[in-house]
């Protein structure tokens, strides 16, 4: 397994080779489609000179590891754009996460240089991702948003949902947390407004960082006590029980939502 150890500013890459990240706006810079999105062995100074923005992420099993974007103009040709979903699909669980951290680090960056209140060039918080402010002394840092999503169950069923545009793929509910609530209230919220049940037991799972465009997904079980389902329509296309030896089309495998629906098909609950 990888090792990936965190370098924040003002640390520099040592000299050498390293591993690199290339993004064009959102999206994953590869030479051919069945390319890595990880591409390791470069020399410090990238091929791909004309990179707008760089960032130095850490050490990845000891070679730095940095990420970089390239404009549209400026991108090699031959080269292929691949979606974030897309390269989850194909990376593990450590390619994935570094993926998700260096593509809100570009953003980061990119959008945040100059001081919301007074509108001065703002400047790195060492040790630290934070911008700070020289004149107001205000600080800023990468956003993250959480939001829960829930694994609704009743013993033997699950209760599912799915969105306009998701043609026949099911997943689970979820919604963002809102300020004064845990994540144990947030998912009771969700629930009933979403689809108009109430559940208990609430058990928190695992998480996963979701970068469309900073949430991290925390996700949990809880088990179906009342009510008759009514959904959101303003959020929901439709939304059912489903047996457990019957299920609906399912989110990737990459998911934290199939990722939960495993792991109760298979005794977790």
């Amino acid at each position: 397994m990888s090792t990936f150890q965190r370098s924040y500013p003002p640390a520099e890459p040592p000299a050498g080779l390293a591993h690199w990240l290339y993004f064009c706006g959102d999206d994953l810079l590869l030479p051919q489609p069945d390319a890595t999105p990880l591409w390791p062995g470069i020399s410090e100074e990238s091929h791909l000179a004309a990179a707008s923005h760089r960032v130095y992420l850490g050490l990845l099993d000891g070679a730095p590891l940095l990420a970089a974007h390239v404009a549209t103009d400026d991108v090699p040709a031959g080269w292929v754009r691949l979606g974030l979903r897309q390269a989850f699909a194909r990376s593990d669980a450590t390619l994935t996460a570094l993926t998700s951290l260096a593509i809100q680090l570009l953003r980061w960056h990119a959008t945040m240089r100059w001081c919301p209140s007074c509108a001065q060039a703002l400047v790195p918080v060492d040790g630290t991702w934070g911008r700070e402010c020289p004149q107001c002394r205000q600080s800023w840092y990468p956003p993250v948003s959480p939001a829960v999503i829930v694994l609704i169950h009743d013993g033997e069923r699950l209760l599912l949902t799915t969105k306009p545009g998701w043609g026949r793929r099911y997943s689970l509910v979820a919604g963002f947390v809102e300020p004064g609530e845990t994540f144990e209230a947030c998912v009771v919220r969700e629930v009933l407004e979403e689809v108009g049940v109430v559940v208990d037991e609430v058990c928190y799972q695992s998480g996963q960082s979701w970068p469309f465009p900073h949430q991290i997904m925390v996700g949990f079980t809880a088990r179906y006590v009342s009510g008759e389902i009514a959904i959101d329509a303003s959020e929901l296309a439709h939304a059912a029980w489903f047996h457990r030896d019957a299920l609906p089309e399912l989110p990737q495998p990459y998911t934290i939502a199939r990722r939960l629906i495993d792991g109760w098909l298979a005794g977790a609950r």
